[in-house]
């Protein structure tokens, strides 16, 4: 049993599986893009990616090691000259798999392997997707702009359009409300006998109690001493 060992031997011996992964790199080399089955792509990745990232120090010696690999001139000279300019300002993930389904024969899962740089129409596209996307910063800046507004207004001393706007309504109702004649209810009018009866009441004992108010305070005085003057008249006559 195969438990844990990810290795893909791709059912072939050491040797085949050399020669058949440097031919598919060759090949992926010199024409950008092969297409194969998902299991070869991967392996392929993994066998593929190391010497581009060492193709782009171009030395006799990195060329040896990537030759002693390809076993062909043609594609370390592709390799070094053209694809490793290409991929420089790439830290990585030089190839890309797109998958194609089943194969009709044996039904094996087919896909297309290229390399990343060399797609144009999907740099054309993320070059036309990154112009069209703008990103809108200005909110903040918005949002201040209609603040400063309405302080701005309360320095001048003039209240702004919006404010002014909403109040009006208010006050003509609250100016409607207190000029409008309240309406007669029943107990309204029993309230108002009661009071006008109260204020007859207090009219007629104001009347009564007038005359009396209105006496001077000497004929007050000699009304006081009269019976003191009358008893002394008696006592001198006897």
């Amino acid at each position: 049993m195969r438990h844990k060992k990810k290795f893909n031997h791709l059912s072939r011996q050491r040797g085949h599986r050399h020669a058949m992964l440097a031919n598919m790199a060759s090949s992926l080399i010199l024409h950008k893009r092969i297409q194969t089955t998902t299991a070869k792509a991967k392996a392929l990745k993994i066998y593929l990616e190391p010497m581009i990232t060492k193709a782009k120090e171009d030395t006799t010696h990195s060329r040896r090691q990537v030759f002693s690999y390809l076993q062909d001139k043609e594609a370390v000279s592709e390799l070094f000259r053209e694809v490793a300019a290409k991929v420089a300002d790439r830290p990585g993930g030089y190839t890309r798999i797109i998958r194609l389904g089943n194969r009709l024969g044996d039904n094996a899962d087919m896909c297309i392997i290229e390399l990343v740089d060399y797609n144009e129409n999907l740099l054309a596209e993320k070059a036309a997707a990154s112009k069209s996307s703008r990103r809108r910063r200005g909110s903040k800046k918005k949002s201040q702009e209609t603040g400063a507004a309405p302080a701005a207004a309360s320095d001048t001393g003039e209240a702004p359009e919006t404010l002014k706007e909403d109040t009006a309504p208010e006050a003509e109702t609250a100016v409607a409300d207190e000029t409008a004649p309240a309406e007669a209810t029943p107990e309204a009018e029993a309230t108002d006998a009661v009071a006008k009866e109260t204020t007859d009441i207090s009219d007629a004992e104001v009347v009564e109690e007038a005359p009396k108010a209105e006496i001077p305070a000497e004929e007050e005085k000699k009304d006081e001493s009269s019976p003191d003057e009358a008893s002394e008249d008696e006592e001198k006559k006897e």
